[in-house]
């Protein structure tokens, strides 16, 4: 799954729908945020939730490893410290 452009409340019941789709599927997750320019607080809470659902399923939830330093600054202000990627801001 990637991610591209602003990702913010304007996009949550879209961002929402992919990720239960993702979740639904028989795969694991993987997400892409490279092209990603914005996370917005209610993005990041809604991939924090994916994320506890594919772990709670028993799926992994990947992220690529090339993460944005403009999203890695925000998930850091943001206090989402434990997030699968915000150790690559540090």
């Amino acid at each position: 799954m990637r991610l591209e452009g602003e990702i913010s409340v304007g996009s949550a019941a879209e961002l929402k729908v992919a990720l239960l789709q993702a979740l639904a599927s028989e795969t694991d997750v993987r997400l892409d945020l490279e092209r990603a320019t914005e996370l917005d607080v209610t993005a990041l809470q809604l991939l924090w939730a994916a994320e506890r659902e594919a772990r709670r399923s028993g799926k992994a939830f990947e992220l690529t490893p090339s993460v944005p330093p403009d999203v890695l600054r925000v998930v850091g202000e943001a206090g989402f410290e434990n997030f699968p990627f915000a150790g690559a801001a540090k």
